[in-house]
């Protein structure tokens, strides 16, 4: 248990992650995604992104 100052607001399941064609997770736009932010940085190394369409839902 890590404690309640570090408990979601919400949890989202996904069948995917925004990933590099490397196959590294690209965090920033998890963090992008869950503020509702515009995406600012190069996801052009993102290997599928229909993941990002299926992550705002």
């Amino acid at each position: 248990m890590v404690g309640p100052i570090a408990c979601p607001d919400e949890i989202r399941f996904s069948d995917a992650l925004p990933k590099t064609h490397s196959g590294k997770i690209m965090r920033w736009v998890l963090r992008a995604t869950a503020a509702g932010a515009e995406m600012t940085g190069d996801i052009s190394t993102l290997e599928d992104q229909s993941v990002i369409d299926r992550l705002r839902v």
